[in-house]
């Protein structure tokens, strides 16, 4: 009989499923990728025989592996390593310590990802743009969104063509910068040098800011940078482009949409837009909505973006779902 260390990665975890169970096998399946699942599939189904004292052993990895990632993820990684070797000797500690770290992709800036941005902001706005850039490719795209918000208009575009065309920092850079932010916020930091920043990067910023930011960042770098401005066009959605859902997923946006919120968002859109949205309501919907906005009178442009950002959200929840499929032009193309 082969050891827990004998194993592979891909045959722990299919023992370790076996030993969960089907209901939380199933639960744990919702949230891996299709080949995940797919390999996962075939070495559970190649498991002929496994014994108890198997299962034992990687369940008892198992949870040493989560209590790691708790002391990781709480205290940091000498937190984490002093704890363990106190708990399991020197040797284990440095075991798991290597394999959490290696598996977690602990990446530069850790300490950062854990702050309010607004306070993070106090800290960064007078930095160079490169130096913000780097910084925020590494934090949330949350926490950059709203930093990238709070920054002029000017280093918005400058700071978002950076990300945009970042590919790989010098080690000794990142950790220069992060020694300096770290003693600023007294926090602890947590150290590895990957790869960050592109287009993807700037695209999951630029979806969680404001439209005006959106706009003011997009339309500069037409200006300035046209190629990748239509790069990261292609990979976003704005709400003009509910005229590119097919109407089976027009109608689930729809249904999921409050009025007062549609009526805003159309207040001021082009007939192409809210002809779309029309044809996809029922007549009696589509009366009340154009009387709706009829009586809305004058309206903000702050209040028309945020309800139209608000529909924009619903549209990406359901497409990460899989609810709902956004074609972006070419190599989108969709089989019904």
């Amino acid at each position: 009989m082969y050891q827990s260390t004998e194993l592979t990665g891909k045959q722990k975890a299919a023992i370790l499923l076996i030993a969960l169970g089907p209901d939380i096998s199933a639960q744990i399946f919702r949230h891996l990728r299709e080949e995940e699942i797919e390999k996962l599939t075939l070495e559970i189904a190649n498991q002929r025989r496994v014994t108890q004292e198997q299962q034992d052993q990687v369940l008892a990895e198992f949870h040493q592996m989560c209590i790691a990632k708790e002391f990781l993820t709480n205290g940091g990684l000498d937190y984490a390593k002093e704890i363990l070797e106190m708990a399991l000797g020197g040797e284990k500690a440095v075991s798991i310590i290597t394999r959490l770290t290696s598996s977690l992709q602990i990446r530069p800036f850790d300490f950062a990802r854990k702050t309010d941005p607004s306070q993070l902001l106090n800290f960064i706005q007078n930095e160079h743009p490169q130096t913000l850039a780097m910084i925020m490719a590494y934090l949330q795209p949350d926490q950059s969104g709203v930093i990238l918000s709070a920054l002029p208009p000017e280093r918005q575009v400058e700071v978002a063509k950076r990300i945009a065309t970042m590919d790989r920092t010098s080690p000794d850079v990142i950790k220069d910068v992060e020694r300096i932010l770290e003693r600023k916020l007294s926090s602890m930091a947590t150290q590895d040098f990957t790869a960050a920043g592109g287009v993807d990067s700037i695209v999951e910023v630029l979806n969680r800011v404001d439209r005006t930011t959106e706009r003011t960042i997009i339309e500069n770098l037409e200006v300035q940078h046209p190629e990748l401005a239509e790069e990261i066009k292609k990979r976003m959605f704005v709400f003009e482009d509910i005229v590119l859902l097919d109407d089976r997923s027009l109608q689930m946006v729809l249904r999921q949409v409050d009025s007062k919120d549609l009526a805003l968002a159309l207040k001021g859109s082009s007939s192409e837009v809210t002809d779309k949205v029309y044809r996809n309501m029922s007549k009696r919907a589509s009366d009340m909505l154009r009387e709706e906005i009829q009586y809305m009178g004058p309206v903000r442009i702050r209040d028309v973006e945020e309800a139209q950002q608000k529909i924009v959200n619903v549209i990406r929840s359901l497409e990460e779902s899989g609810e709902i499929v956004v074609s972006r032009g070419k190599g989108d193309e969709i089989i019904v």
